[in-house]
């Protein structure tokens, strides 16, 4: 186990009826708060009246920020930066999953800041100071209610970049598991898919010698968990611990435990499939259970031997040869995918295999930008050949 520092500020409030509390705990940071929201589903599963009767009931004025849209965009961040100025606000609340959140971490960095946000996710200017950011989670996937990172595009270029600063984790995050169940079936699989990869990507990547069983085993122990939990909220959305072992799985997937001591760890899956949902307007998760096989089975050539660990320890294979237990354990992800209804090629997803080339003409930029110095325009596509 490699040596780490691990700390993690956000108060998470968990369980049935926790969103009447929000009030309260956006009272702390001030008066007014500016309210950031999608498109619409909040409203319809009831979520939006509690968060306003919490708010009025605590003495907060609440200026409101609706229409963010799944694949979060820089535009809409920058009309809340201008909105947030404008009322003089003294937090952002995000009530949603992770493209409503992230676009109000956005805001919260851009309102105290004198230069393009954007600047933020090409790292030419760091986080100095944002407003407070609070969260309702009413969609499991980003962990981005308990972590320092958010993800925009930029509408111009469609690049689909990160920011991470701990000035935009978010202080506290109400967790209560009934705001899933209007979850549509194919966004608690996407969901899922994005919590696997979180997992699976710190588990493959790192780089420092030594083991880290306990990590490993935590892994297995929450995929095995979400996996459950997938297949009993896609048979019954109304089933609670269902619902309640999926949302706080994906909050621990990535918040910073699931790798602490596994050394340095990258994220080329979501390199890679940033640029499908900037291109393409895909769900992310989707894009995912596209990229993430076939990311695999070209990493499986360099290093058999961890996906071999995965596919026996996790799936149970049975066989001897590294190269085959490996190709094993990605099948049964593949099928598994498949199974809960999310797309496993490009072809399933409706990216023309043609545009191969334009796809890492995209991503390379990313890659750069996080120094994952290894994925070359060629070898990109090598990867996305394995996802046809």
């Amino acid at each position: 186990m490699q040596n780490f520092v691990f700390e993690n500020p956000t108060k998470i409030i968990f369980g049935q009826g926790s969103i009447a509390k929000i009030g309260s705990e956006v009272k702390r940071f001030g008066n007014r708060v500016l309210m950031v929201y999608g498109m619409g589903s909040v409203r319809t599963s009831g979520v939006y009246e509690q968060v306003l009767n919490s708010l009025k009931e605590a003495g907060v004025d609440v200026v409101e920020l609706p229409g963010v849209k799944s694949n979060p965009m820089l535009s809409k961040a920058k009309e809340g930066i201008a909105l947030a100025r404008a009322k003089q606000v003294d937090a952002v609340l995000a009530v949603g999953g992770g493209s409503v959140i992230d676009t109000a971490k956005t805001i919260a960095a851009g309102a105290k800041a004198d230069h393009d946000p954007w600047e933020f996710f090409v790292y030419s200017k760091t986080v100095k100071s944002a407003l407070p950011v609070l969260v309702v989670l009413t969609l499991s996937a980003s962990a981005s209610e308990m972590n320092p990172a958010a993800v925009i595009t930029r509408d111009e270029t469609c690049q689909k970049f990160s920011v991470r600063s701990p000035l935009i984790q978010p202080k506290t995050s109400i967790l209560d598991p009934e705001a899933l169940y209007t979850l549509t079936p194919s966004y608690t699989a996407y969901s899922a898919v994005d919590i696997v990869t979180h997992m699976l990507e710190g588990y493959f990547t790192n780089t420092e010698p030594g083991e880290s069983p306990l990590q490993d085993r935590m892994v297995y122990a929450f995929m095995r968990t979400l996996m459950e939990a997938t297949e009993k909220s896609l048979a019954d959305p109304r089933d609670y611990d269902a619902r309640a072992n999926f949302m706080w799985s994906g909050t621990l997937a990535f918040n910073g435990l699931p790798v602490a001591g596994m050394g340095v760890v990258g994220f080329p899956v979501h390199m890679i499939e940033h640029s499908l949902s900037a291109l393409y307007d895909i769900a992310h998760g989707a894009g995912l259970s596209i990229v993430l096989p076939g990311w695999m089975t070209w990493s499986a050539t360099k290093n058999p031997a961890r996906f071999a660990r995965l596919a026996r320890e996790f799936f149970g294979v049975a066989e001897a040869d590294d190269a085959k237990a490996a190709a094993a354990g990605i099948a049964q992800f593949k099928a598994w995918f498949s199974a809960i209804g999310s797309p496993v090629s490009l072809k399933e997803g409706g990216i023309p295999e043609g545009d191969i080339g334009k796809i890492a003409d995209n991503a390379v930029e990313l890659a750069r930008t996080w120094r994952l110095k290894d994925y070359t325009k060629e070898v990109i596509v090598e990867v996305l050949q394995h996802c046809r």
